[in-house]
């Protein structure tokens, strides 16, 4: 290859809506930007967001490929940009799977944050998996998944995009989004046709930021770094994970894109990872902020490990850069051999285009496993004297209010692409499917999602008034309109009215807006039994809702069908399941409230309780449990036993939670560490002995040096149903 050849292979310069239009006729044809590029280098490395339908691409059913077109436009450009390169190079064609396929009729699935709270690996699995099969059946082949960052702080309006605030938890679920998008890899390395590699987001801290604002810089030590950052990266590398996407934010000066202790010291030498490593949308160019110009800043986040650019100019450069002596032309080998490898492992050069060799899953299947994850993922925060579920003989007339009732575009959350009409269920509709024949189901919105407007307040109250329950429908929403203005990367620069979380949404405050809380007043001071459901991209602060509704629950951003999973719930066709992922603060002003602190003696506040509104962990059910005192058991004591009991009168799920607390150890320890988790079903009365094993996973830390290992000391194992639980459950000590 030529040295121009070979720089065009680490490229990934266009928006890949750029490079089509659609005929009057339906039909599509290439543009004069997408031939200048592929002149440009004789061929194409990437190209991002062929696919891609949203408020900031512009691309709708109008205007863009659905299912049906999705793999004749791929086809497309795919045989022009072989047929442009000399020696008859394919691109990576690069899509955002956030929560599944964002294009026209891919399946939406509920955001991360909601699976963090299903706590259910193998089920998110089974959804990564399905949502691979869309990708290449599309004639995508390299998804971008958000899985890296955690939530430390829920101002930021990207703690959707999280697991939650805990390292262990996230890193089994990146390990099964690994295992669903990828699955086993052949003994050739490559990657079955309904399979796609993936893209891990975002390497790393970019959870931390300061003050919750997007792209800013992440004030951590290493040590904060290794032991909460990094265990999910960890995890998808040795799941075996393609790809990963250097951070925006920079760590103690170094921004991630030209932190090459980060991206070869750690993530290549120590960890042995082989695969490709993008920078984020336009990172590089960012760093001629430090470098001076952008024919530098390419050639340091080279050097510093980065094989693959995402809209920058400053890599289409690096051709000037070996010549000024800024790069080696090793260095450019290195990286477009990581490009190639990846390219051959999908089969790329084997077929001509890139017509998919499966036909598309089942959509009903997408459906289904939306719902599941919705319905695993409600979380019951308080029931007060068991207000759920519904019971049809006390309950006849219900009143369904709020900004969310009536509605699923606030169920989604950011990067989904629009939906056709009536895809999806709200929770009114959900409620008037699944009620008992002859239940009085009212509705009234009672106020928008943000603003002051309390004119329409009245009338809900007066619905609530006249019915023996509410259900108040409150939260978030990080829905994007052609209204919004966006940055260059896809930000949002400025929200429209109804957008407060997502992507450029960070929020000063976590109080849901003005109207939301006089509504929530208005129709707790009925008297009636007020159910309040949140819809929501993070934990809002509503200590109101604690204190005066009779049961509140938290669905996150459910996806389209969440309507249905939150009416099952409420009825009480299933039991809520969910346990939080992040803790739920009081206040902004307590920020941070994560459980997983440093083992400190920690003042209180003098204006309000320090403790969070509910910790990590926690979520209840419509029975009890009992837990016994665990034991240590196995040669070695290798092994926790503890017997639960379902205690109540119905059939329930327990998440046991198994916590460690460090006694003896050579560095300051936390207060708790997650370990381990399982899911156990119980019917009424059933009693059951759970089993964790204690090895590497349970009992390694990060030591002084930095290295992870079992080291040294002493630990308690403390067994329990949430956080604040484990901190009063009777312990085990490990030496």
């Amino acid at each position: 290859m030529t040295l121009r050849e070979k720089v065009g292979q680490l490229n990934q310069r266009m928006y890949g809506w750029d490079a089509y239009r659609r005929r009057p006729d339906g039909e599509f044809e290439l543009t004069e930007a997408l031939y200048e590029e592929t002149d440009r280098f004789e061929g194409l490395g990437a190209l991002y967001g062929l696919l891609r339908a949203d408020a900031w691409s512009g691309v709708d059913h109008s205007t863009g490929a659905d299912a049906e077109a999705g793999p004749a436009l791929a086809d497309l450009v795919q045989r022009h940009v072989r047929g442009r390169s000399r020696l008859g190079i394919p691109a990576l064609f690069v899509e955002e799977v956030p929560h599944g396929l964002m294009a026209l009729d891919g399946t939406v699935l509920p955001v991360n944050l909601t699976v963090g709270a299903t706590w259910d690996p193998d089920l998110y699995e089974r959804a990564a998996a399905h949502a691979a099969a869309e990708l290449r059946a599309r004639g995508g082949h390299l998804a971008l998944v958000s899985a890296l960052d955690i939530a430390r702080d829920p101002r930021w309006g990207r703690t959707e995009e999280c697991f939650g605030e805990d390292p262990y938890l996230a890193a089994r679920l990146t390990e099964a989004l690994v295992r669903g998008m990828q699955g086993g890899v052949e003994a050739q390395g490559s990657f079955s046709s309904d399979k796609a590699p993936v893209v891990l987001k975002h390497f790393a801290g970019q959870g931390a930021t300061v003050g919750g604002r997007n792209s800013a810089e992440s004030e951590l030590g290493p040590r904060e770094l290794h032991e909460i950052h990094l265990p999910a990266a960890r995890a998808g590398v040795r799941a075996g994970a393609a790809a990963v996407m250097a951070a925006y934010n920079e760590v103690d000066g170094l921004p991630c894109s030209a932190n090459s202790t980060l991206l070869n010291g750690l993530l290549r030498d120590r960890w042995g990872f082989e695969g490709l490593v993008v920078a984020d949308g336009l990172a590089v160019d960012r760093l001629a902020r430090i470098t001076g110009d952008k024919v530098s800043a390419g050639a340091l986040a080279l050097n510093s490990g980065i094989d693959l650019s995402l809209w920058d100019e400053g890599f289409t450069h690096l051709e000037e850069a070996v010549e000024r002596g800024l790069v080696a032309e090793s260095t450019v080998d290195a990286a477009v051999s990581r490009v190639l490898t990846l390219k051959f492992r999908l089969g790329l050069f084997e077929l001509p285009g890139t017509t998919p060799q499966l036909p598309p899953p089942s959509p009903d299947e997408g459906r289904s496993l939306s719902t599941a994850l919705a319905r695993t993922a409600v979380t019951l925060l308080h029931n007060k004297a068991g207000a759920l579920p519904i019971r049809p003989s006390a309950v006849s007339r219900i009143a369904v209010l709020g900004p969310h009732s009536a509605t699923t575009a606030h169920q989604l959350g950011d990067y989904t692409a629009p939906q056709r009409p009536g895809t999806g269920t709200s929770v009114l509709a959900g409620l008037r499917l699944l009620a008992p024949p002859g239940t009085d189901i009212r509705h009234a919105q009672g106020c928008t999602l943000t603003g002051d407007d309390l004119t329409r307040i009245p009338e809900a109250v007066a619905v609530a008034t006249a019915s023996d329950l509410a259900v108040l429908v409150l939260g978030g929403s990080s829905a994007r309109t052609p209204d919004t203005e966006f940055d260059a990367n896809g930000a949002a620069r400025t929200t429209v009215s109804e957008m407060t979380c997502g992507e450029g949404a960070d929020l000063a405050d976590l109080r849901l807006g003005r109207a939301q809380h006089a509504l929530l007043d208005a129709v707790t001071a009925t008297g009636t039994p007020t159910v309040v459901v949140l819809v929501q991209g993070r934990p809002h602060a509503v200590p109101e809702a604690a204190e005066h509704a009779a049961a509140l629950l938290t669905a996150w951003y459910p996806g389209p069908w969440g309507g249905d999973a939150i009416a099952e719930i409420l009825l009480g066709h299933t039991a809520p399941t969910g346990r939080l992922p992040v803790s739920v603060p009081r206040s902004a002003a307590q920020l941070p409230v994560y459980y997983n602190h440093k083992d400190t003696e920690y003042g209180s506040y003098v204006d309000q309780d320090a403790e969070p509104l509910y910790s990590f962990g926690h979520g209840l059910t419509y029975t009890t449990f009992e837990y016994g005192v665990p034991r240590l058991t196995g040669e070695g004591q290798t092994c926790c036993e503890v017997e639960v009991t379902n205690t109540g009168e119905r059939a329930g799920r327990s998440v046991v939670q198994l916590y460690v607390r460090r006694l003896r150890t050579p560095v300051w320890p936390r207060t708790l560490e997650l370990r381990g988790f399982q899911s156990v079903d119980l019917d009424p009365g059933e009693r059951r002995t759970v089993t964790f094993a204690l090895g590497d996973d349970q009992l390694a830390q990060v030591g002084v040096d930095l290295e992870t290992g079992v080291l040294p000391g002493s630990v308690e194992i403390r067994v329990a149903e949430s956080a604040r639980g484990a901190l009063g459950a009777v312990p085990v000590v490990l030496s």
